[in-house]
């Protein structure tokens, strides 16, 4: 029973870990010049890979608690982003095991109804709050590049990290529904 659990706590680790580098990434002054295109947002897009996956790696608090350090260190509304991805991983997470049948196509399909809601609702409560935002084109290009880097995040979790999608017996074992 110990290996299981240890094993968690260090995926959960290692999700922790690749969340600040992607926000180390994000942060960096690589150039002087405004950027041309937006960068995707890649912690949106590994937090969602893992929940669909390993929903016991990436419990819902530390969703939140990353999503939070993410909105306070790219300077963005404290908290919106961070509650919207939270509701956004927990319909996933409840929509995972049904996931499993539907192959790729339906999941990636999922996923970007998920995150392109996401894009809207973040977009529209802070329109209606008269918080000042990006234009839309960028949005609409962070959007859709988050999106296309979704496959690519998918293969590097599952080929790199191992993150792989609990089958019926993991989900027994770890007491997940099956």
């Amino acid at each position: 029973m110990d290996r299981p659990i240890s094993h968690n706590w260090a995926m959960r680790s290692l999700f922790v870990v690749l969340a600040i580098v992607v926000l180390f990434l994000h942060m960096l002054p690589l150039d002087a010049q405004p950027d041309r295109w937006p960068f995707p947002d890649v912690l949106i897009a590994l937090t969602f890979a893992w929940v669909l996956r390993r929903p016991d790696y990436v419990p819902t608090l530390l969703v939140a608690f990353v999503m939070l350090m993410a909105d306070l260190l790219l300077q963005r509304p404290p908290g919106l982003l961070a509650a919207l991805v939270v509701f956004g991983s927990a319909y996933l997470r409840s929509a995972a095991p049904g996931m499993r049948d539907a192959g790729f196509a339906g999941e990636w399909m999922s996923v970007s109804v998920v995150i392109s809601a996401i894009f809207l609702m973040n977009r529209v409560i802070l329109s209606l709050l008269s918080v000042q935002q990006a234009a839309l084109l960028p949005v609409v290009i962070q959007l859709v590049l988050t999106l296309a880097f979704y496959p690519v995040i998918v293969v590097l979790s599952q080929s790199v990290f191992g993150v792989r999608r609990m089958s019926a017996a993991d989900a027994g074992a770890v007491g997940g529904r099956a």
